[in-house]
């Protein structure tokens, strides 16, 4: 399939669609139709669902499914984010049970990274696997855990080896979240959602042949999830939303999306919100003011300076180039335009972007921009690992001392008790 043309491409998405596409159908039903044919995730390969195409002619099946308003695979959430790891490491088993399931909708997903001792420290993980007779027995706290009320399954990062140097004794298991050693607790944030989740672990198991790559390996797995979490965070990503077209199909998407995306929906004000810094501009009457009309014209052309980028670092995706330091540069830049446009928000309200009700500037919106944001600059690795990360890879800055990278785990400074 390497040869094919967009045409050719197009052409074939094109009739396939008008043969099989029908609003009336069940929703589940419908992706297994997709899963089959290979147009859902055209680039994976011919044997996981896919049908080989360049990266390039993905963005061509897309406009197509558009053009006609079809539904594609299942895609938000963590659901991505397992599937290109499953991909990258999985075995034959881990791909037959669970891809085809993440392209339907059918199972929900959550990351099992963080811990209270160990946020951004991903590596610094003591939450324990130990190996007991036939399967692997799991015991910790995990934290920040997006959806893990309704997860089915977890991408659990948890640590076999405490002989071992900090980032080798790591391993990587998919983990059952509907089994009696999974407990989830909702976490109440600053601007009134509960999005996020701590999951406590007592003695839940997981199956051996649930380990991702070889015991050890967990760290270089969770760098492939991670890489491909801030490559969603360049300011591009798609926000779900549903059809208000007629039939089965947009009603099963619509209800889904409400389930799924709940967890997200302030994720737009933790961006910043520069879509709405003119229309507040002008409600404000603040437009002829020569410093606010400077700030303004800052803050856009920072975000327009970082879409581009993050188009750039995308047309390269799609051209098949390996990924770069896109998804980390990418991640910075959109803190620093976050920042700025509650700034910017700032100075358009006053003291008025602190109320919140039915009298505050846009309904309560601008004081919910001003209390998110600040998640920007943690969430998915904070500002500092990243500007770690540009420094060390791309600029070839040496390496920070360390003390942790050299000892085993267990002789290694915590602040937390193993």
């Amino acid at each position: 399939m390497s040869d094919i043309t967009e045409d050719e491409v197009r052409a074939e998405v094109r009739a396939w669609l008008a043969a099989n596409w029908s609003p009336e159908l069940g929703l589940v039903e419908w992706r297994n139709k997709l899963a089959d044919s290979g147009w859902g995730v055209p680039t994976w390969p011919k044997q996981w669902y896919g049908r080989d195409l360049p990266a390039g002619l993905g963005p061509v099946v897309d406009e197509e499914f558009q053009k006609i308003g079809a539904i594609g695979v299942a895609k938000a959430g963590i659901r991505t984010l397992a599937a290109a790891t499953i991909l990258a490491h999985g075995t034959d088993l881990h791909k037959e049970k669970f891809l085809r399931r993440i392209l339907t909708g059918e199972d929900t997903w959550c990351q099992l990274f963080s811990e209270p001792g160990s946020g951004s420290d991903v590596a610094g993980a003591v939450t324990r696997a130990e190996m007991r007779g036939n399967k692997w027995v799991i015991n910790g706290q995990k934290v920040w855990t997006t959806s893990a009320h309704h997860a089915h399954w977890g991408l659990l990062l948890a640590r076999t080896d405490w002989d071992q140097v900090k980032h080798k004794g790591l391993s990587y298991f998919i983990i059952d979240m509907h089994q009696p050693g999974v407990k989830v607790q909702p976490l109440r944030q600053m601007n009134g959602h509960a999005s996020f989740n701590q999951v406590f672990l007592t003695d839940a198991e997981v199956q051996p042949e649930f380990l991702v790559a070889n015991v050890g390996d967990g760290w270089a797995v969770t760098t492939t999830t991670l890489m491909h979490e801030r490559r969603g965070a360049d300011g591009l990503r798609t926000w779900a939303m549903g059809s208000d077209r007629k039939g089965r199909a947009y009603d099963e998407e619509r209800a889904e999306i409400a389930t799924t995306m709940e967890p997200y929906k302030w994720y737009p004000q933790r961006a910043g919100r520069v879509d709405l810094v003119m229309p507040r501009a002008r409600e404000a009457g603040r437009l002829a003011d020569p410093l606010v009309r400077q700030e303004i014209a800052r803050l856009l052309i920072m975000s327009k300076a970082a879409e581009w980028t993050a188009r750039r670092a995308r047309a390269a995706q799609e051209q098949g180039r390996p990924q770069g330091p896109e998804g980390s540069l990418g991640k910075l830049v959109a803190s620093h335009v976050a920042r700025a446009a509650a700034r910017v928000h700032t100075q358009l309200s006053g003291a008025d972007a602190l109320l919140t009700g039915t009298d505050s500037p846009m309904g309560g919106v601008i004081a919910e921009i001003l209390v998110s944001v600040p998640a920007t600059s943690i969430a998915g690795g904070t500002d500092e690992i990243q500007r770690n990360i540009i420094a060390e890879r791309v600029l070839k800055m040496p390496k920070e001392p360390s003390i942790d990278t050299t000892r085993p785990f267990r002789d290694v400074p915590r602040n937390t008790v193993s």
